[in-house]
Protein backbone atom coordinates (compact mmCIF):
# COMPACT_ATOMS: atom_id res chain seq x y z
CA UNK A 1 0.00 0.00 0.00
CA UNK A 2 1.27 3.42 -0.82
CA UNK A 3 1.87 5.88 1.99
CA UNK A 4 0.28 9.30 2.20
CA UNK A 5 3.38 11.12 0.98
CA UNK A 6 3.74 8.85 -2.04
CA UNK A 7 0.06 9.23 -2.85
CA UNK A 8 0.26 13.01 -2.65
CA UNK A 9 3.34 13.08 -4.88
CA UNK A 10 1.66 10.70 -7.30
CA UNK A 11 -1.37 12.96 -7.46
CA UNK A 12 0.79 15.93 -8.33
CA UNK A 13 2.67 13.94 -10.96
CA UNK A 14 -0.63 12.90 -12.54
CA UNK A 15 -1.68 16.53 -12.61
CA UNK A 16 1.66 17.33 -14.21
CA UNK A 17 1.08 14.77 -16.96
CA UNK A 18 -2.34 16.24 -17.65
CA UNK A 19 -0.75 19.68 -17.79
CA UNK A 20 1.84 18.39 -20.30
CA UNK A 21 -0.90 16.96 -22.49
CA UNK A 22 -3.00 20.10 -22.36
CA UNK A 23 -0.15 22.48 -23.11
CA UNK A 24 1.31 20.29 -25.84
CA UNK A 25 -2.08 20.20 -27.52
CA UNK A 26 -2.15 23.97 -27.38
CA UNK A 27 1.21 24.04 -29.17
CA UNK A 28 2.67 26.78 -27.00
CA UNK A 29 6.42 26.33 -26.67
CA UNK A 30 7.78 29.83 -26.14
CA UNK A 31 7.84 32.08 -23.11
CA UNK A 32 4.66 34.05 -22.48
CA UNK A 33 4.38 37.54 -21.00
CA UNK A 34 1.29 39.36 -19.78
CA UNK A 35 1.99 43.07 -19.58
CA UNK A 36 1.63 45.29 -16.55
CA UNK A 37 -1.98 46.24 -15.90
CA UNK A 38 -3.27 43.93 -18.65
CA UNK A 39 -6.24 41.56 -18.46
CA UNK A 40 -6.03 37.99 -19.73
CA UNK A 41 -7.95 34.72 -19.64
CA UNK A 42 -4.81 32.72 -18.85
CA UNK A 43 -1.24 31.98 -19.94
CA UNK A 44 0.24 28.63 -20.99
CA UNK A 45 3.62 27.38 -22.19
CA UNK A 46 5.45 24.06 -22.58
CA UNK A 47 9.16 24.87 -22.79
CA UNK A 48 9.12 28.47 -21.68
CA UNK A 49 8.69 30.84 -18.80
CA UNK A 50 5.49 32.69 -17.93
CA UNK A 51 5.58 36.28 -16.68
CA UNK A 52 2.63 38.22 -15.28
CA UNK A 53 3.21 41.95 -15.06
CA UNK A 54 2.51 44.22 -12.12
CA UNK A 55 -1.17 44.94 -11.56
CA UNK A 56 -2.31 42.49 -14.25
CA UNK A 57 -5.53 40.49 -13.84
CA UNK A 58 -5.62 36.89 -15.07
CA UNK A 59 -9.00 35.19 -14.71
CA UNK A 60 -7.68 31.75 -15.68
CA UNK A 61 -4.66 29.57 -14.90
CA UNK A 62 -0.99 30.36 -15.43
CA UNK A 63 0.84 27.19 -16.48
CA UNK A 64 4.08 25.86 -17.87
CA UNK A 65 5.82 22.49 -18.02
CA UNK A 66 9.52 23.28 -18.23
CA UNK A 67 10.00 26.85 -17.11
CA UNK A 68 9.53 29.27 -14.27
CA UNK A 69 6.52 31.41 -13.40
CA UNK A 70 6.97 34.95 -12.10
CA UNK A 71 4.01 37.05 -10.96
CA UNK A 72 4.85 40.70 -10.30
CA UNK A 73 3.51 43.08 -7.65
CA UNK A 74 -0.22 43.49 -7.04
CA UNK A 75 -1.30 41.16 -9.85
CA UNK A 76 -4.30 38.86 -9.46
CA UNK A 77 -4.33 35.35 -10.92
CA UNK A 78 -6.22 32.13 -10.36
CA UNK A 79 -3.91 29.08 -10.30
CA UNK A 80 -0.18 28.93 -11.02
CA UNK A 81 1.29 25.53 -11.91
CA UNK A 82 4.66 24.35 -13.19
CA UNK A 83 6.27 20.93 -13.45
CA UNK A 84 9.99 21.65 -13.69
CA UNK A 85 10.65 25.20 -12.62
CA UNK A 86 10.45 27.74 -9.84
CA UNK A 87 7.42 29.82 -8.94
CA UNK A 88 7.85 33.38 -7.62
CA UNK A 89 4.97 35.56 -6.43
CA UNK A 90 5.78 39.20 -5.66
CA UNK A 91 4.27 41.37 -2.94
CA UNK A 92 0.57 42.18 -2.93
CA UNK A 93 -0.44 39.39 -5.30
CA UNK A 94 -3.72 37.50 -4.87
CA UNK A 95 -4.09 33.95 -6.19
CA UNK A 96 -6.00 30.73 -5.62
CA UNK A 97 -3.38 27.92 -5.60
CA UNK A 98 0.34 27.53 -6.24
CA UNK A 99 1.78 24.17 -7.33
CA UNK A 100 5.06 22.76 -8.60
CA UNK A 101 6.62 19.31 -8.84
CA UNK A 102 10.35 20.05 -9.14
CA UNK A 103 11.12 23.60 -8.13
CA UNK A 104 10.93 26.16 -5.36
CA UNK A 105 7.99 28.38 -4.43
CA UNK A 106 8.71 31.88 -3.16
CA UNK A 107 5.90 34.05 -1.77
CA UNK A 108 6.86 37.64 -1.02
CA UNK A 109 5.25 40.08 1.43
CA UNK A 110 1.50 40.61 1.83
CA UNK A 111 0.42 37.94 -0.64
CA UNK A 112 -3.02 36.32 -0.31
CA UNK A 113 -3.38 32.67 -1.35
CA UNK A 114 -7.00 31.50 -1.14
CA UNK A 115 -6.10 27.80 -1.45
CA UNK A 116 -3.07 25.51 -1.11
CA UNK A 117 0.67 25.89 -1.71
CA UNK A 118 2.12 22.55 -2.83
CA UNK A 119 5.48 21.21 -4.01
CA UNK A 120 7.06 17.77 -4.27
CA UNK A 121 10.78 18.47 -4.50
CA UNK A 122 11.39 22.08 -3.65
CA UNK A 123 11.84 24.74 -1.02
CA UNK A 124 8.89 26.91 0.05
CA UNK A 125 9.32 30.41 1.47
CA UNK A 126 6.48 32.59 2.74
CA UNK A 127 7.26 36.15 3.75
CA UNK A 128 5.93 38.83 6.11
CA UNK A 129 2.21 39.58 6.17
CA UNK A 130 1.24 36.87 3.69
CA UNK A 131 -1.82 34.69 4.25
CA UNK A 132 -2.43 31.18 2.98
CA UNK A 133 -5.97 29.95 3.56
CA UNK A 134 -5.25 26.32 2.70
CA UNK A 135 -2.43 23.89 3.41
CA UNK A 136 1.29 24.25 2.75
CA UNK A 137 3.07 21.02 1.86
CA UNK A 138 6.07 19.40 0.23
CA UNK A 139 7.96 16.13 0.37
CA UNK A 140 11.56 17.31 0.14
CA UNK A 141 12.80 20.83 0.78
CA UNK A 142 12.94 23.42 3.52
CA UNK A 143 9.80 25.38 4.46
CA UNK A 144 10.42 28.88 5.84
CA UNK A 145 7.52 30.93 7.20
CA UNK A 146 8.34 34.46 8.34
CA UNK A 147 5.59 36.53 10.04
CA UNK A 148 2.87 34.88 7.97
CA UNK A 149 -0.54 33.36 8.71
CA UNK A 150 -1.32 29.81 7.53
CA UNK A 151 -4.93 28.70 7.78
CA UNK A 152 -4.54 24.98 7.05
CA UNK A 153 -2.05 22.24 7.85
CA UNK A 154 1.68 22.34 7.15
CA UNK A 155 3.04 19.00 5.90
CA UNK A 156 6.44 17.63 4.96
CA UNK A 157 8.29 14.33 4.88
CA UNK A 158 12.00 15.13 4.95
CA UNK A 159 12.08 18.92 4.82
CA UNK A 160 13.16 21.26 7.61
CA UNK A 161 10.51 23.69 8.88
CA UNK A 162 11.08 27.16 10.33
CA UNK A 163 8.22 29.23 11.77
CA UNK A 164 9.61 32.58 12.90
CA UNK A 165 8.81 36.15 13.90
CA UNK A 166 5.30 35.58 15.18
CA UNK A 167 4.05 33.29 12.42
CA UNK A 168 0.71 31.59 13.00
CA UNK A 169 -0.17 28.06 11.89
CA UNK A 170 -3.87 27.46 12.53
CA UNK A 171 -3.83 23.80 11.53
CA UNK A 172 -1.43 21.00 12.46
CA UNK A 173 2.26 20.75 11.66
CA UNK A 174 2.68 17.22 10.31
CA UNK A 175 5.91 15.39 9.57
CA UNK A 176 4.89 12.27 7.72
CA UNK A 177 6.66 8.92 7.87
CA UNK A 178 8.67 8.22 4.71
CA UNK A 179 7.22 5.52 2.49
CA UNK A 180 7.73 4.13 -0.97
CA UNK A 181 10.62 5.79 -2.82
CA UNK A 182 11.23 8.18 0.11
CA UNK A 183 11.45 5.43 2.72
CA UNK A 184 14.86 6.32 4.21
CA UNK A 185 15.62 10.01 4.88
CA UNK A 186 19.29 10.99 5.12
CA UNK A 187 18.84 12.71 8.48
CA UNK A 188 16.19 13.86 10.90
CA UNK A 189 14.18 16.88 9.77
CA UNK A 190 14.73 19.98 11.88
CA UNK A 191 11.56 21.69 13.12
CA UNK A 192 11.92 25.15 14.71
CA UNK A 193 9.03 27.09 16.25
CA UNK A 194 10.55 30.54 16.67
CA UNK A 195 9.85 33.43 19.05
CA UNK A 196 6.25 34.58 19.24
CA UNK A 197 5.08 31.95 16.74
CA UNK A 198 2.01 29.79 17.30
CA UNK A 199 0.91 26.33 16.24
CA UNK A 200 -2.75 26.48 17.18
CA UNK A 201 -3.19 22.85 16.16
CA UNK A 202 -0.80 20.08 17.18
CA UNK A 203 2.66 19.07 16.05
CA UNK A 204 2.04 15.54 14.74
CA UNK A 205 5.18 13.49 14.22
CA UNK A 206 5.18 10.18 12.37
CA UNK A 207 8.98 10.03 12.54
CA UNK A 208 11.59 11.39 14.92
CA UNK A 209 12.79 14.96 14.29
CA UNK A 210 15.03 17.52 15.92
CA UNK A 211 12.37 19.71 17.53
CA UNK A 212 13.13 23.20 18.88
CA UNK A 213 10.45 25.42 20.45
CA UNK A 214 11.11 28.98 21.59
CA UNK A 215 10.26 29.84 25.18
CA UNK A 216 7.93 32.54 23.83
CA UNK A 217 6.21 30.28 21.25
CA UNK A 218 2.89 28.50 21.76
CA UNK A 219 2.00 25.03 20.49
CA UNK A 220 -1.12 22.95 20.92
CA UNK A 221 0.84 19.87 21.92
CA UNK A 222 3.13 17.27 20.36
CA UNK A 223 1.69 13.93 19.27
CA UNK A 224 2.96 10.76 17.64
CA UNK A 225 6.41 9.23 18.10
CA UNK A 226 7.57 12.16 20.25
CA UNK A 227 6.10 14.31 23.00
CA UNK A 228 6.49 17.90 24.20
CA UNK A 229 9.09 16.59 26.67
CA UNK A 230 11.36 15.74 23.72
CA UNK A 231 11.45 19.32 22.47
CA UNK A 232 14.44 21.56 23.13
CA UNK A 233 13.31 24.94 24.47
CA UNK A 234 15.44 27.94 23.56
CA UNK A 235 15.70 31.68 24.09
CA UNK A 236 16.89 34.17 21.52
CA UNK A 237 16.05 34.25 17.80
CA UNK A 238 17.37 30.81 16.86
CA UNK A 239 18.30 27.62 18.73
Amino acid sequence: MRGKSTGRAGGLLLAALLLVAATAAAGVTNSVRIGAGAEADGATSVNGNVYVGAGATVSGSVRTVIGKIAVEENAAIRDAETVNGSLRVASGVRCATLRTVNGSIRIDENVTVDGDVTAVNGRIGIDTGSQVAGSVSNVNGRIDVDSADLGGHLRTVSGDVMLENGSILRGDLIVEKPSGWSRTPRRKPEIVIGPGSQVIGSIRLEQEVDLYISESAEVGGVQGVMSIADAVRFSGNRP
